[in-house]
């Protein structure tokens, strides 16, 4: 009886095909590769297809699957999938808005050194938005990432 899963050569070139097609900006043929390799897990596939759910590029935008498949990346680690993930729950965007939880997902990615996170992270606490204002950990913040 034939085993019906894709050889891992099959799924490296799918991944390779779909990571290029994205940065082509052939939405619809990067959705084609990289859909079954986000869902069978993999966590660039699912922050990549979370970003074309979420704005409608190669696919219908989906705000459900795009935030479930941006958490399931974050879960996994991937810092710049914590970082999409606190700006959805800082703007509302595809969740209902959560300071608390954009919060808790830009301090995962912050510690794993994304500047981006420790910028916006230091803005929230310079401003005081979801957060007690605190500019003296806004300092530390900005300082970490390098102003």
């Amino acid at each position: 009886m034939p085993d019906d899963k894709p050889e891992i050569h099959e799924v490296d070139a799918s991944y390779a095909s779909g990571m290029a097609a994205f940065e082509a900006k052939n939405f619809s043929q990067a959705m084609r590769f990289l859909s079954p390799i986000a869902e069978s897990g993999d966590a660039e596939a699912q922050h990549r297809c979370a970003i074309m759910y979420q704005n409608g590029l190669g696919v219908v935008a989906n705000e459900q699957k795009a935030a479930e498949l941006m958490r399931a990346a974050a879960e996994q680690g991937h810092a710049v999938a914590q970082h999409g993930l606190g700006f959805m729950y800082m703007e509302g965007e595809c969740v209902e808005q959560d300071s608390r939880e954009a919060i808790k997902w830009f301090e995962q990615a912050a510690d794993q050194g994304l500047v981006g996170s420790m910028t916006t992270l230091a803005m929230m606490y310079e401003e005081g938005v979801g957060v007690d204002k605190d500019p003296e950990k806004a300092k530390e913040l900005y300082k970490k990432a390098g102003f």
